[in-house]
């Protein structure tokens, strides 16, 4: 059990580095504004209209695997052994408590007995 948490775990942060990755690469709807009214340059790693459609379907499939991934680790983590009950069941009992006598608490002194004698 434990070799398949580590192994969704893995796919998990892999699937996150790749998507922020992915993210960062893109360009927003206000860069497109931009470049229509000739402030700045439009070129791109898969030209203007390509990387639109690779890149968010890559980032969609990323983002798909890691909700699945999620999703997983929840139900592994909350998954509970059949075989024992519950924590408290199975500790130890503390040992029976003998007979002992009160503790009476110490009578305050007088205010006399407090008094410095000369």
């Amino acid at each position: 059990m434990s070799a398949v948490v580590t192994i969704i775990l893995t796919v998990q942060m892999l699937s996150a580095l790749a998507m922020i990755g992915l993210i960062l690469v893109q360009h927003g709807k206000g860069a497109d504004m931009g470049a229509a009214f000739g402030s700045g340059g439009s070129g791109s790693l898969f030209g203007a209209s390509g990387s639109a459609n690779f890149l968010s379907r890559t980032t969609a499939v990323l983002a798909t695997v890691f909700f699945v991934c999620t999703l997983a680790l929840a139900y592994f983590g909350n998954l509970r052994p059949s075989s024992s009950g519950s924590v408290l069941e199975s500790a130890i009992p503390a040992a029976p408590v003998v007979n002992v006598a009160p503790v009476m608490p110490a009578v305050p002194a007088s205010g006399a007995a407090q008094i410095p004698a000369k």
